[in-house]
This record gives C-alpha cells, sequence and structure tokens, in this order.
C-alpha cells in the first residue's frame, strides 16, 4: 500500500512538474524576446496606456485591448503602423520614434498581463457555427483553426494567430470590414481576405458579438 501511495505521489508530482513546464513555454512564447519591465517603463513614456489602460485593458470599445496579446502579434501590428501601411492618425505618429527594442519590450509587457476574456452573451449559433466550423461552400475556415477553440489565439513556427476572444466587439467589427474592403491586406496568403469577402454584414456583427464575448 505504501508503495502504491509513493507512486501516486510520484506521478502526480511529475504531471505538476510537466504543467508548470508547459506554462512557463506557453508564456515565453507569449512574451517574446522584449524585457518586461522595460516595456512597461516605455509604455509609460510613450503614453500607451492613456488609450490602452495600465494592463491593456482599454475602456474605449473602438480601442483593442492589448492584455495577454501575443507579443509578435503587437510588434508586427506596431511595424505595420510604423511603415505607414496601417492608417491610423494616433499610431502612425506614435510608432514612428519606436526602435526594435522598444517594440519588443512594449509588446512584452502588454502580454505579460492576464489574458483578455469577455463576458457572457446570448447565443450567437449562426456565428458559434462560422468560429467552429466554417463554410466550405463560401472558403470560409473555421476561425477556431487558426485562433482557437477558445479565441485565446495560436503560436506556430511560421506565424502568430492574435487572441481574438474577449476583444471588443467595435473593433474586431472594424478590422472584419477592413479585411473585407482590402483596406487589410496582411494575413497569411491573404486568408483573412478571402474569409471577410464572403461574410455578410449581419454574420460579421455575430462574429464580433460572439468573439468579444469568450
Amino acid at each position: 500500500m505504501r508503495t502504491v501511495v509513493l507512486l501516486g505521489l510520484a506521478l502526480c508530482y511529475a504531471s505538476c512538474a510537466l504543467a508548470e513546464s508547459s506554462d512557463h513555454l506557453s508564456s515565453a512564447l507569449r512574451i517574446g524576446s522584449g524585457n518586461v519591465l522595460l516595456g512597461k517603463q516605455k509604455a509609460r513614456s510613450q503614453n500607451c496606456q492613456e488609450c490602452h489602460g495600465n494592463f491593456g485593458v482599454s475602456p474605449s470599445a473602438a480601442t483593442p485591448k492589448l492584455a495577454g496579446q501575443y507579443a509578435d502579434y503587437l510588434i508586427k501590428r506596431l511595424q505595420v503602423v510604423q511603415s505607414g501601411e496601417g492608417r491610423h492618425a494616433v499610431m502612425n505618429a506614435m510608432a514612428q520614434g519606436l526602435s526594435e527594442d522598444d517594440m519588443a519590450d512594449i509588446a512584452a509587457y502588454f502580454a505579460s498581463n492576464p489574458v483578455m476574456h469577455g463576458e457572457s452573451h446570448p447565443p450567437q449559433h449562426a456565428a458559434q457555427e462560422l468560429f467552429q466550423h466554417g463554410d466550405a461552400k463560401r472558403n470560409v475556415l473555421p476561425c477556431q483553426s487558426c485562433h482557437g477553440v477558445r479565441g485565446q489565439g495560436k503560436f506556430a513556427p511560421t506565424e502568430c494567430y492574435p487572441v481574438l476572444g474577449g476583444q471588443h466587439a467595435i473593433y474586431l467589427r472594424e478590422q472584419l470590414i477592413n479585411w473585407r474592403s482590402g483596406a487589410r491586406r496582411n494575413s497569411p496568403s491573404g486568408v483573412m481576405n478571402v474569409i471577410a469577402q464572403s461574410l455578410s454584414n449581419d454574420e460579421i456583427e455575430a462574429l464580433a458579438t460572439y468573439l468579444s464575448g469568450l
């Protein structure tokens, strides 16, 4: 009996150690190569919190949450607005003076915060169906295939797919409309443009609402 108990404890400890190691790896992938403490200081000096909130939970529904977002994705977005490819009256100016290290540090800080989450909304069955299964007849891939079963994002060897779950609905709707119109074009192989072009206004609204509640 004592041997069985000890074996059980050993298995339990091993399982906990494996889970802790997995959590550490996941956290490292999310934060990336930047320095979190420096990033917090730089975010303050650049006034990032004025729009995006102290911990990346923006008070304005039109301003994206950054809390727990993958750092690699945040860096990519900063590079897009710095280059002028992404047009935003405030962010184009804010990003101009940032070095690569600045971007990595600021991104690491926001990525280090608890991952954003939303409040439950009334069931959005059509949106849930698109999110989970897509619509092959219209070349609409399941959203969860890239963004995870709860919209928590995914880090792949060649691409980082952003967190969508818990993001502001208004912001999500705007981005889907931008993908549909071609105002945004930098998704892998243009997949988001293909998907969004098949979505109706009602479907975009429903998806934005559904995702914001995850």
